[in-house]
């Protein structure tokens, strides 16, 4: 019967495809032990020797260490717990191999220098929690002490990166690029004037009544102006002008002077600052959101036209040509 043939190593080299080499190797380990030995010493192995090595053949190619696979076919594990180990191993492997091609093709890709390469390497392999604590950090300095209020706790969210677990290459690229940007001194300053100046204008009026945003109310009023080619400095502009600041004093309940419009300039200078469009479309990026409209032509337009003519409010000019 099979179950009692022996075989010799040769033997179940021909029948399994390994060497003889590495079948000794195996049954020095004590995984393949012999079943006895001929009468001149040789190691002989039955039939259970060579379901083993098939078994062991199958799980090196798997990539499992010897460790492993002896407690396999030892019985002391089951081969269901180490299929499920080692595929999350191999997963974590291949998110790994994934993020470094991706560095690899934003290197190439940017032409980077070596120490630009070794940041993008540094920031690209942190941790989802390493990762969650560098943007925490960023958004503290935006929000921190102003974001007990559901609107500062939105806009907490809704600027926080979530970079997916196989992410593509723009999307690593576009990660390193935010996180560089979010350790800017002066981003941060920019974002945390940014985040006072809103709370400042929800101190104004009725806070519990919904309100268009300074650059809302400018792309709705300034956005035809600017499509239409009217020249930001002419009389024309003056108009929009007067509608924007009208609407703004309106909706904060604040009159219509000089000191608002000034408040609306450093507001809107604030907001134009191209890093803040920047950090929106790299977001955009990560999280496989649409790209986000640029406001920047529109309120390029209105600042130019509000510098220009808008310093005095229309009550101030009237006052002024009666005097």
């Amino acid at each position: 019967m099979d179950g009692d043939t022996l075989y010799s190593i040769g033997e179940l080299a021909r029948r399994t495809g390994l060497t003889v080499k590495a079948i000794r190797f195996y049954s020095d380990r004590g995984i393949v032990p012999p079943a006895g030995r001929s009468p001149a010493g040789y190691r002989r192995y039955d039939v259970d020797a060579l379901a083993r090595l098939e078994l062991v053949r199958t799980l090196r190619d798997l990539g499992l260490d010897l460790p492993t696979i002896r407690k396999v076919v030892d019985r002391e594990v089951s081969l269901a717990e180490v299929a499920a180990a080692h595929a999350d191993a191999l997963a974590v492997q291949i998110r790994t191999l994934r993020l470094r091609r991706a560095v690899l093709t934003a290197v190439a890709r940017r032409g980077s220098t070596p120490e630009e390469t070794d940041l993008m390497h540094k920031l690209a392999k942190l941790s989802e929690d390493e990762r969650r604590r560098l943007i925490g950090d960023f958004l503290d300095t935006a929000f921190g002490g102003l974001d007990a209020h559901p609107e500062f706790a939105g806009a907490r969210s809704s600027m926080t990166p979530e970079l997916p677990d196989n992410p593509e290459p723009e999307q690593v690229e576009a990660w390193v690029e935010l996180a560089e940007l979010s350790q800017d001194p002066d981003f941060r300053a920019v974002m945390r004037r940014l985040a006072e100046q809103h709370a400042a204008e929800r101190a104004w009026g009725d806070t519990t009544l919904p309100r268009r945003g300074s650059a809302a109310m400018v792309r709705d009023e300034a956005g035809p102006a600017l499509a239409a080619g009217i020249d930001p400095v002419s009389p024309q502009a003056e108009a929009v002008v007067a509608a924007v600041t009208a609407r703004y004093a309106h909706v904060f309940g604040r009159p219509d002077d000089a000191d608002l419009r000034r408040r609306l300039l450093v507001r809107l200078e604030s907001a134009n600052d191209p890093r803040r469009e920047r950090y929106l479309r790299l977001l955009a990026v990560i999280n496989g959101w649409p790209a986000p409209e640029s406001l920047a032509p529109v309120l390029d337009w209105f600042i130019r036209a509000l510098r220009a003519g808008g310093t005095h409010s229309a009550s101030s000019e009237g006052k002024e040509g009666r005097m």
